[in-house]
């Protein structure tokens, strides 16, 4: 899992960058995702090496963030208990929080480029 308090879908029609979060307060959320250790050949000059990889999981977009960016959307945690079950249940239990928020759950917070809340 990755905390985060908004994220952002590009769409040049809208204007660029569209941020979302639960509210104006930008709560604390994260993303779920997945990690591993990974042996490959990334680049020839190095040879074998293991790296550590993350990456987020995505789900069908909500009415919000499926108006900017229908493809997909972060899967997104958004109380501690969901935090819990993520990173300790079984993975067919787990794996039920990759579905999107239901529609209305987020906000578009703001837009164009990132702006770092000062508080």
């Amino acid at each position: 899992m990755v905390p985060f308090n908004s994220f952002s879908e590009f769409n040049k029609a809208e204007g660029g960058d569209i941020w979302f979060a639960l509210d104006e307060t930008r709560p604390l959320l994260c993303f779920a995702g997945i990690w591993t250790n990974w042996t490959s050949v990334r680049k020839v000059k190095e040879g074998e090496t293991t790296n550590d990889l993350y990456a987020f999981l995505t789900t069908e977009p909500n009415a919000e963030v499926g108006a900017i960016h229908p493809k997909a959307m972060p899967a997104i945690l958004t109380t501690p208990e969901e935090v819990e079950t993520w990173m300790t249940a079984p993975a067919a239990e787990a794996l039920k929080l990759q579905r999107p928020l239901p529609d209305g759950a987020l906000r578009i917070v703001a837009r164009g480029v990132k702006e770092d809340m000062v508080g």
